[in-house]
């Protein structure tokens, strides 16, 4: 009997998921599979997700073997009572390398002062002689899949990196810290600041006034990891102070953005929107057709969310 696979995302979703998802299918032999839009919950094998679905309620969905997030992060959906499904989070290589792609390429516009220049074209000539990369020092917090890869590719270009988690890690070519006392350590000779940590209630605010003041002045933050990572109160007293020298954000707590939020006009703020790194559809379809191929092999789920850390 075909295999049913509810999508659970919004129409647009569909639109650049359904031709992916279908051949990726196809390549795990279950070409047959009816993937769509509108399943009986009784009758769903599998459910390919994106939080924002208006599938909330998961307990009608007793033959489900596994929920598959469209998404790297989990928050919206980890806290969900009536999910008792395994849950299995998007490890992509594609997301990993837009992201990749992002944090380096910030990481040189601070390291360079790209700005100085990009942003005044007036006739005044300006030479800024940036240290060499092995003098700039770069912490990441968070050591996942995403962490490692920026980690490793900016050890690759020369920066001395130290890498924060909450617990220890072992990453070659990074200095790897863990605990409050590794934090203040990983902060306090920081230039560069990079954060891609999940959200949860132990990160929240993580980067507070206190962490802050751990800066060196003049520090860059960085954050395409989300938005509540950071006291957005303390973060604006610290670059009012000119304590903290500029923030490039590309999360935050209310997105879109509020057009009258205070990041919008803060000349050392760098405002993007939520574009460091998108799911590309035929990628992260052979990450969910092979988590399906094992479920129906008998075999265990990759990329599982630990409930009890929230991701």
């Amino acid at each position: 009997m075909p295999l049913n696979i509810l999508f659970a995302a919004s129409e647009d979703r569909w639109q650049a998921y359904e031709a992916p998802l279908r051949e990726a299918l196809s390549d795990i032999g279950q070409g047959d599979a009816n993937l769509a839009l509108d399943i009986p919950a009784a009758e769903v094998d599998y459910i390919v997700y994106a939080p924002s679905s208006e599938v909330q309620d998961f307990m009608p969905y007793t033959r489900t073997k596994a929920v598959l997030n469209l998404w790297a992060g989990v928050e919206g959906v980890v806290g969900n009572d009536t999910l008792t499904q395994p849950l299995a989070r998007m490890v992509d290589d594609g997301l990993t390398q837009g992201m990749v792609d992002w944090v380096v390429g910030h990481t040189m516009r601070h390291h360079l002062n790209t700005d100085l220049h990009v942003m005044n074209q007036d006739g005044k000539w300006r030479r800024y002689v940036p240290p060499l990369a092995p003098d700039r020092p770069v912490t990441i917090l968070g050591l996942g899949a995403l962490g490692r890869a920026c980690g490793e590719a900016l050890a690759g270009l020369g920066f001395p990196v130290t890498g924060w988690s909450r617990s220890q890690k072992d990453v070659e070519g990074l200095r790897c810290l863990s605990g409050d006392e590794g934090l203040v350590q990983a902060l306090s000779d920081a230039q560069i600041v990079i954060l891609l940590l999940p959200q949860t209630p132990d990160t929240e605010n993580l980067l507070n006034a206190a962490r802050l003041d751990l800066l060196p002045e003049g520090a860059v933050i960085i954050n395409p990891g989300r938005g509540p990572l950071i006291d957005d109160d303390a973060l604006l007293s610290a670059l009012d102070s000119g304590h903290i020298g500029h923030a490039t954000l590309d999360v935050f707590r209310e997105e879109p953005l509020p057009a009258e939020h205070p990041y919008w006009a803060h000349p050392k703020v760098t405002v993007t929107p939520h574009i460091a790194s998108e799911t590309r559809p035929k990628s992260a379809s052979r990450v969910i057709a092979e988590n399906i191929r094992r479920g129906e092999a008998g075999e265990p789920f990759v990329h599982l969310v630990d409930r009890s850390l929230g991701y």
